[in-house]
C-alpha cells in the first residue's frame, strides 16, 4: 500500500460487543458492510472507536482476519497498534503481520503525557523494526499528552515507512501549515470532522473521522464537494459534522455515544467493554433531537 492509496471515507469500526463483553461477529460483519455502503476506501480496526484500550492482540488479529475475508480485496485494513509499551505495540504488529493487515496506525507513546525527542524518534525506530508494512502517523494530543511538531512528522515521514497520518490536532493553524508543508509527500487524512471540508480545499486526501456514518451526504462525495466552490451542500454537510462531533464528543465516555447513534440507525453496535459503561436513557434522548433537528432518521 502505498501514499496514494490512502484517500477518501477511513472510518475507524467500532467493535461490536455483547453486555457480556464478547465481540459479535455478526454485527461486525453488518457494520463493514454499512461502511463500504457509505463509500470506505479502506477500513481501521482497533482504533479510538473500536475501543482500542480493551481489545487484545488476538482479538484484533481476529477482528483483521474477520474483516480480511469479508472485504474480498474490495478495500485494504488497517490495524491500529497504538499503546503505552513498545511491549504491547509489537504484539499488535505481530498480529496484524499474521492475520494480513495491509495498513497499520501508530501514535506515539500514548497516555505518557509528554515524550522527549530521542524517546519519540525511538519509539518509532522499534515500531519499524518490526514490521515492512506501511505506517500511518496517528497525531491525537488529547490521547498522546503532546502534540507531533511539523518538524517531528516530516522528520518520521523521511526516514520510516510513513504513507500518511491521521492528523487529530483541534488547531486549524496546525492543519493549514501541516498541509502547505507536507501535503504532497504524504497523504493527510483529517480527524475532526468538522474540518473535512475545509481541510479538502487545502490539499488533505480524506478523514479518518466519526460523524460521516450520518450525514446526508455520502462520505465518498464529500471530497468532490470539498474542493468545489462552497455552496449550500457545502454548508449543509459542513454543519452536519460539526454538531455531530460536538454531540458525539461530548455525550456520554466515548465511544458510548457513538455506538449509541449507530444503534438508533439500525446499526448493531452492541455496547462498549469495561470501563466504559453505556449511554444513559438520557443520552439517548439528547442524541435523538439532535438527529431530528439534522433531520436523521433513525429507528
Amino acid at each position: 500500500m502505498k501514499k496514494e492509496h490512502l484517500f477518501g471515507y477511513v472510518p475507524a469500526i467500532v467493535t461490536p460487543f455483547d453486555e457480556k463483553g464478547e465481540i459479535m461477529e455478526d454485527a461486525f460483519i453488518d457494520i463493514f458492510e454499512f461502511l463500504l455502503a457509505r463509500g470506505a476506501t479502506c477500513v481501521c480496526i482497533a482504533g479510538d472507536n473500536g475501543e482500542s484500550w480493551s481489545v487484545s492482540a488476538e482479538e484484533r488479529g481476529r477482528l483483521v482476519r474477520l474483516a480480511k475475508d469479508i472485504s474480498r480485496g474490495r478495500v485494504p485494513v488497517m490495524m491500529g497498534v497504538s499503546a503505552p509499551t513498545i511491549e504491547a505495540s509489537l504484539s499488535y504488529i505481530r498480529a496484524a503481520e499474521e492475520n494480513g493487515a495491509d495498513v497499520l496506525l501508530s501514535m506515539p507513546q500514548t497516555y505518557v503525557l509528554k515524550a522527549s525527542e530521542a524517546e519519540l524518534m525511538a519509539r518509532f525506530d522499534k515500531v519499524s523494526a518490526a514490521t515492512n508494512k506501511p505506517l500511518v502517523l496517528y497525531n491525537s494530543p488529547r490521547r498522546m499528552g503532546f502534540s507531533l511538531t511539523i518538524d517531528q512528522t516530516e522528520t518520521l515521514l523521511n526516514n520510516h515507512n510513513v504513507i500518511g497520518i491521521k492528523e487529530s490536532q483541534r488547531d486549524f493553524f496546525y492543519h493549514t501549515h501541516l498541509l502547505e508543508r507536507l501535503g504532497d509527500k504524504m497523504s493527510v487524512m483529517t480527524g475532526p470532522c468538522h474540518y473535512i471540508m475545509p481541510a479538502f480545499g487545502l490539499g488533505a486526501k480524506g478523514f479518518i473521522a466519526t460523524g460521516p456514518e450520518f450525514t446526508d451526504l455520502l462520505p465518498s462525495k464529500m471530497a468532490s464537494v470539498g474542493v468545489g466552490e462552497p455552496g449550500e451542500l457545502y454548508r449543509k454537510t459542513h454543519y452536519q459534522l460539526t454538531v455531530l462531533y460536538e454531540l458525539l464528543m461530548g455525550t456520554a465516555t466515548w465511544p458510548a455515544s457513538f455506538k449509541a447513534a449507530l444503534n438508533l440507525i439500525g446499526q448493531p453496535a452492541g455496547v462498549p467493554r469495561d470501563p466504559v459503561s453505556p449511554a444513559t436513557d438520557v443520552d439517548i434522548d439528547k442524541i435523538k433531537r439532535c438527529f431530528d433537528n439534522l433531520g436523521i432518521n433513525y429507528v
